[in-house]
């Protein structure tokens, strides 16, 4: 069963008076390449985090997020009262002391003094991260189950594609008798042609011919493009992500199926020949796609 490389999943977490979100989104690539957005209080597990998705999604173009809902109300600066009081005191003793009036606007002198506001830094503890690794592979449970959904679409896409090159060489073999003869007699009919000017040997024109026509026999390119569309079934059906692999056996089909246009020497093989190429870049294009 082959998956898709495209895929979203999104999971969320109560803890505490936090909402905490973990999304996770890939697209198509030739190895893992992730990026992460992650909260500054989960920044330190970035490391980590980065395993779990190698690990579980093994390749494509990973963009995971991990933020607080509500980090505004979290990060509200609060009044360090012990400090307001503090600068309060040291003022008026200093008013006193240098026989200058109080202040009237005391709010906004003792709000302006260096760390009257604080933000309080919060730790994360183990509790807390052990529920963020178990909804992080939540959101990576959703997006896998999205690969595979896409997954079965680009199978069937396959079969499709695959069959219809199968039926499209089968269509090759009423022409291939025929055009060995039309090949042969109009070699022959040139000849005559040339019989009054140019003396030749028969038997050695014989077995040039037959040289020549054998040099155009596709028989085998017919064998092995069989057992390339049919590996492709079977690699797409029975191993785990054989994305790569199926892309090699396309690349094997497609020079099977330039040989055979190569060697056609037939206007109705050539115009199969262009149908099965256009079946196989659809493949082509597709298979970027497979985990």
């Amino acid at each position: 069963m082959i998956q898709s490389m495209t895929g979203f999943g999104k999971a969320t977490l109560e803890y505490g008076n936090k909402k905490i979100v973990a999304e996770v989104k890939s697209l198509n690539s030739k190895q893992a390449d992730i990026s992460t957005r992650i909260a500054p209080l989960y920044r330190e597990k970035d490391i980590e985090i980065r395993n779990i998705l190698s690990q579980r999604l093994e390749r494509g173009k990973i963009d995971f997020s991990l933020y607080i809902d509500n980090a505004e109300k979290e990060s509200t600066p609060q009044i360090n009262q012990t400090v307001v009081e503090s600068y309060y005191k040291q003022i008026q003793a200093t008013a006193r002391n240098l026989g200058i009036d109080m202040p009237q606007n005391w709010f906004d002198l003792l709000l302006r003094m260096p760390d009257v506001l604080k933000t309080e830094n919060q730790e994360l503890n183990e509790s807390e991260w052990n529920e963020i690794v178990k909804n992080i592979h939540a959101a990576i449970d959703q997006l896998q189950q999205f690969r595979i959904q896409e997954g079965n679409a680009l199978q069937k896409v396959f079969e499709t594609k695959i069959n219809n090159i199968k039926k499209l060489l089968e269509q090759i073999d009423p022409f291939e008798a025929e055009r060995v003869g039309k090949i042969r007699a109009r070699l022959e009919e040139n000849l005559l042609t040339l019989a009054d000017k140019v003396d030749y040997d028969k038997n050695r024109l014989e077995q040039e011919l037959i040289y020549y026509i054998e040099k155009l026999d596709v028989n085998e390119e017919k064998v092995r493009l069989r057992n390339h569309l049919n590996y492709f079934l079977e690699t797409m059906a029975h191993e785990k992500s054989p994305g790569k692999k199926l892309g090699f056996i396309a690349q094997e089909i497609g020079r099977e199926v330039n040989t055979l246009g190569s060697k056609a020497n037939h206007s109705e093989m050539q115009r199969i020949v262009v149908l099965m190429k256009d079946e196989l870049e659809q493949i082509k294009e597709q298979v970027l796609n497979v985990l």
